[in-house]
């Protein structure tokens, strides 16, 4: 029997664990089995069960407190990472081996974990060789997406974790709960956005010519390959929460040997959805 596994990546501060404490909820209503790993080494409380804390094996304040290794922060994080990859025997002992796993993985926010260093990506094969069918989550806080170049700087973030793990990702717009409504109008173009339309919103800003045309080209890049599209995700509303969970399984084929049906929303269909959303939200 196959594996499942999510790995809910994203920025310091974009609502990884609190997605994980969401999911949780949400599936116990439904009346599944979902475990959450801890991969964070900095961590400091849950809001859920931890099944495995890699806390238990390494720590950021024992290695920054370590006189002989005088990291910071950031340095103190790379390393305890590294001798994770080295040490995943500990992550297979607390793993175990129960039929139909399904698991979250709750990684740590610093992004050279994925853009130039290989612990993700080592994680990601090892994963697979026990079997795991493994789906990348990338969280964006929404609140933070609401202007053209943050937006872009979000895509961007996404796509580099994309392109380093070689996983099927599926991208989450979080926190959508806690934007006004004029916030929620103005977002609803980002979740399947027209990069040509921002193109002109953002240069017009943009003195420098040779930026103008970085930007254009990043844009366009993403808008002919239809490389990243967004979910929106509220935590109040169970439909959202269900909507995001749907893609997901459908991504890693869960639970496929019982019949298993595409997601309420198919591409096809996604705008229309998303139309829905904002007209329940938005007019409250």
């Amino acid at each position: 029997m196959p594996r499942y596994a999510q790995l809910v990546m994203g920025p310091a501060g974009s609502g990884k664990s609190t997605y994980c404490s969401t999911m949780v909820q949400h599936c116990e209503a439904l009346g599944r089995a979902v475990q959450v790993v801890n991969l964070d080494p900095a961590a400091e409380l849950f809001s859920y069960p931890v099944m495995a804390d890699i806390r238990e094996l390494i720590e950021v304040d024992d290695v920054m407190q370590d006189e002989s290794l005088r990291f910071g922060p950031n340095g103190g994080l790379v390393f305890c990472m590294e001798y994770f990859a080295n040490n995943f025997s500990w992550l297979e002992e607390s793993l175990g081996h129960v039929e139909d796993d399904y698991v979250l993985f709750d990684c740590p926010g610093q992004i050279e974990l994925y853009t130039h260093l290989p612990v993700m990506k080592q994680l990601v094969e090892q994963l697979q060789q026990w079997e795991f069918r493994v789906c990348g989550v990338f969280l964006v806080d929404s609140q933070f997406m609401v202007e053209s170049f943050k937006f872009i700087s979000g895509i961007l973030a996404a796509l580099s974790a994309m392109v380093s793990l070689e996983i099927p990702q599926i991208n989450v717009m979080t926190k959508m709960d806690l934007l006004s409504k004029k916030a929620k109008k103005e977002i609803e173009k980002y979740l399947d956005p027209d990069m040509y339309s921002m193109i002109e919103d953002s240069t017009n800003i943009l003195r420098s010519k040779r930026f103008k045309k970085l930007t254009k080209s990043i844009c366009g890049l993403i808008d002919d390959y239809g490389m990243v599209r967004f979910l929106p995700l509220d935590r109040s509303d169970e439909e959202s929460i269900n909507i995001v969970l749907q893609h997901i399984d459908f991504t890693i084929q869960y639970g496929e040997d019982l019949e298993f049906k595409e997601p309420k929303e198919c591409e096809e269909d996604k705008s229309a959805l998303v139309d829905e959303y904002f007209q329940d939200h938005v007019d409250e």
